[in-house]
């Protein structure tokens, strides 16, 4: 991942654009769309340009003429925009749709329209497309966007049933969409496709699969229900393409971008139209373009159409971005689409916690809140809707339990401050160690993960060591100057948290922890670290002040966790995620409960681990499963999902609002009465 730094263009720089004179209304009403422009050189205007000026169009709309007529009759040049092959979760016309995450800019045609070269068909045809780490780049990231699911428009279920493998692809298309009227295609076309295809795979089954703006009724397509018998079939159904690409035996496409991802899966279409990615011997073209006369590999054609071709933008830092950055923002809202596009009924949240669970949760739907679990199971139950329950309380089979990520915030939950990521797991809980989680098989997978999310992985860990971030990032006073000699750092705990209720099978307080790492440490430099909970009063887990001096060389209160980290040689604790944050700087820890980041032959355990913790992952792969897959990230600039990387931005740069006045006045009053905590934490 690049570093997100600021934008490249700002609206001082304004004056300095090139203007770019627009006669279609969504060029100003899509925000996304002006900024995309603006940072790469163009001022939107309205007017009449000077041959100096350029005239926007988008595509070949039915506006594109009007802007043609006028650039031809002023003799400005033309820049025509389009979407590009990774756009939103949901179709631009689609109620709720999510603006483009990428455009298309291009000086000599448009890609979808053979009857001229466009910029993205000379790129192909004469940039040598030969060096290692572009195609490198391409082929990790086929197989990121086939892993995720990911193609122009994501808002489907990748779990959602396809037909038994052995079938012929025809993929339709909208009509009158302009790739086709482009390709000079026609309903003929059509027909004469799905008729060559039953004739070339004679008694294999016929699959059409419609275009996603027509399963949502907002195109035609066109083929129909009438279409469908015998051996044919019409899938309407919002389903992954690369699932339908995985089971065909033969693919047939007009121009449909689904040709194009048909390559990319190992599949030869036979087009019958002239996109993009025709003419390039990768495709059987049945109406082929004589000046297209280069062979290219499928990661030469990736990198030409997705990497150096399109205009990508970061909608976090306000900047151009690299694939890879683009990619991660559609991880992230697609992801958070598919988790909650049915909606969520919650329970056991407390009040000040509802805005971040609606934040986090409710963007496809607002989530409902109700009383107590199996209410919540209920109406789940009764509407769709996926039912969640904060933690390990008591609640019905199949209720997805939620908790706190791994990089929260900065600052403590017990003091009310927002988290920026959230677990939701439907096995069990991390911290749970006597039954499966969602995260330990995620821990188990990314043994084997492709090398672009390892190098991911491997960054995220250097920019987190390098910004000193943790779970809180509280910060703290500067460290007191510590006793020479072997230093073990031991964390205190709350002694009321479910970790260590529910993982810890011996030692189970800080003074148990204390004496058990003195007993087998007689002559290390012990430094204590009470829990910040603990510190402030609000949780239970303090140690005597005098039992605490006799086992520890030092007591630290109020330092940084990183800071302690980047100063000891070992850590020693019972469950404690600064565990997790040691190892991943490299440190030996002792375990002697059995945290998330236990038994997986990376800590020292003295607890019983859980056999089915058999895998062997490295600290990147923990690292990947713990802080990349698992979690979810919510911007708090944006409101909107976000990758992992943005949140490590925000707290390095201390990029984040300040709590709102009613969580401020709240947190107030909880200090004034943290002695009667029950009160406020029910």
């Amino acid at each position: 991942m690049a570093d997100r730094g600021h934008a490249s263009t700002d609206a001082a720089g304004a004056a300095a654009l090139r203007r770019l004179f627009v006669y279609n209304g969504g060029f100003l009403s899509q925000p996304r769309l002006r900024r995309i422009l603006a940072l790469s050189g163009h001022g939107i205007r309205l007017g009449l340009p000077s041959p100096d000026d350029m005239v926007g169009i988008w595509g070949a709309s039915p506006t594109a003429g009007r802007g043609l007529r006028i650039a031809a009759a002023r003799g400005t040049g033309v820049l025509r925009v389009e979407d590009a092959f990774l756009r939103s979760v949901l179709p631009g016309r689609a109620r709720g749709a999510q603006p483009t995450l990428g455009l298309m800019l291009d000086r000599k045609g448009v890609h979808f329209d053979p009857t001229r070269p466009s910029d993205l068909e000379e790129l192909l045809a004469t940039h040598p497309l030969d060096d290692t780490a572009l195609l490198n780049r391409a082929r990790d990231a086929i197989i990121r966007i086939r892993a995720g699911h990911l193609t122009k428009y994501t808002g489907f279920d990748p779990a959602a049933p396809v037909p038994p493998p052995g079938y012929v692809l025809v993929v339709d298309q909208s009509a009158g969409d302009a790739a086709v009227t482009a390709s000079g295609a026609t309903a003929a076309t059509f027909r004469e496709m799905l008729a060559l295809a039953q004739i070339e795979n004679p008694g294999a089954p016929v699959v059409i699969k419609t275009h996603p703006e027509t399963a949502r009724g907002l195109r035609p397509g066109h083929f129909t229900a009438a279409d469908a018998g015998g051996r044919v079939r019409l899938l309407s159904d919002a389903v992954s393409p690369w699932a339908l690409l995985d089971g065909a035996i033969a693919v047939y496409t007009v121009s449909s971008q689904m040709g194009f991802e048909a390559i990319l899966a190992g599949h030869r279409p036979r087009v019958f139209g002239q996109p993009f990615y025709g003419g390039w011997g990768l495709s059987a073209d049945e109406n082929p373009l004589p000046r297209r006369t280069r062979r290219l590999t499928r990661a030469q054609l990736f990198a030409g159409a997705m990497i150096l071709a399109p205009t990508w933008y970061d909608p976090y830092a306000d900047r151009l971005c690299t694939l890879e950055d683009a990619l991660a923002t559609l991880e992230a809202e697609t992801r958070a689409w598919r988790e909650d596009r049915n909606g969520w009924v919650a329970t056991g949240m407390r009040l000040w916690k509802r805005g971040a669970m609606q934040g986090f949760f409710g963007g496809a739907r607002p989530v409902r809140f109700v009383a107590d679990a199996n209410r919540a199971a209920d109406y789940a139950a009764r509407t769709g809707r996926r039912a969640m329950v904060w933690g390990a309380a008591p609640a019905p089979q199949g209720v997805v339990r939620v908790e706190d990520g791994f990089l929260r915030s900065r600052g403590l939950g017990a003091a009310l401050v927002p988290p920026l990521s959230l677990v939701a797991d439907d096995l069990g809980l991390y911290y749970d160690p006597t039954r499966d989680s969602r995260l330990e098989r995620l821990i188990a997978a990314a043994c084997d993960l492709p090398t672009t999310e390892r190098h991911r992985a491997e960054y995220l860990i250097a920019r987190l060591c390098e910004a000193g971030l943790s779970k809180y990032n509280l910060g703290g006073a500067p460290l007191p100057d510590l006793p020479p000699g072997h230093r073990i750092l031991v964390p205190g705990q709350v002694e009321d948290d479910a970790s260590i209720r529910l993982g810890c099978p011996v030692e189970c307080t800080n003074l148990a922890l204390l004496e058990r790492t003195r007993a087998e440490n007689p002559d290390a430099v012990i430094v204590y670290k009470p829990h910040p909970d603990v510190e402030a009063g609000l949780r239970p887990g303090a140690v005597d002040p005098a039992a605490a001096r006799a086992l520890a060389d030092t007591v630290i209160e109020g330092a940084g966790a990183p800071a302690l980290l980047a100063a000891v040689d070992e850590v020693w604790t019972l469950s404690s995620g600064i565990g997790f944050e040691a190892l991943l700087r490299g440190l030996p820890v002792t375990c002697l409960g059995v945290p998330f980041y236990a038994g997986w032959g990376l800590t020292r355990d003295l607890a019983p681990v859980p056999a089915r913790r058999s895998a062997r992952p490295d600290i990147v792969a923990l690292a990947h499963a713990v802080l990349i897959a698992y979690p979810r990230y919510r911007d708090p600039q944006t409101g909107r999902p976000c990758p992992v990387e943005v949140i490590a931005d925000r707290l390095a740069r201390a990029d984040l609002p300040a709590p709102g006045p009613g969580l401020r006045l709240l947190a107030r009053l909880q200090g004034a009465a943290a002695s009667h905590a029950w009160l406020w934490r029910r």
